[in-house]
């Protein structure tokens, strides 16, 4: 595998979804949460799709339940939050692990292409950031205190 275009997932409705569907898009795609402390960068994600989804940008949420158990609902759930709560309109997928054995195939893609903190691939906790080149190559890794609004720079530049 080569690029995050050679993964699928599920969508938050369950419907599988070739990430090739995203070919020639920048994406930033993020292990979200709906009972974190960053859980209010949901509204910054959104920001940032709507302002730059109409040039080819799209952020992929993946809730995960790994980091204090921050996900425990059901996807139905998850997208009435989503919705209710940050008026979410970029893509969402069913829920996800982003470590360990059951680690999802394109996260486990991510965090070899793009290592965290000296070397280590596992993910820290929830609103971990891929940003992800027209390619579908995975160019930089952000920490979930890297505020969506801190992207603009890195996003303009790859959408070009």
């Amino acid at each position: 595998m080569d690029t995050v275009y050679d993964f699928q997932a599920q969508d938050i409705d369950g419907q599988a979804v070739p990430l090739s569907r995203f070919r020639g898009q920048v994406l930033l795609i993020v292990n979200v949460a709906s009972k974190c402390g960053f859980t209010p960068q949901y509204e910054g994600l959104e920001a940032l799709y709507r302002r730059y989804c109409e040039r080819g940008f799209a952020v992929l949420g993946f809730p995960c339940n790994q980091f204090g158990a921050q996900e425990p609902d059901d996807e139905a759930q998850i997208k009435s939050f989503c919705s209710t709560s940050y008026q979410v309109d970029f893509p969402l997928f069913a829920k996800v692990e982003v470590n360990g054995e059951h680690a999802h195939p394109l996260y486990r893609f991510l965090k070899k292409s793009e290592p965290g903190v000296l070397g280590t691939e596992g993910i820290k906790w929830n609103f971990t950031k891929f940003l992800v080149d027209r390619s579908g190559k995975v160019v930089e890794r952000f920490a979930p205190t890297t505020k969506p609004e801190q992207l603009h720079e890195r996003i303009e530049k790859l959408l070009g």
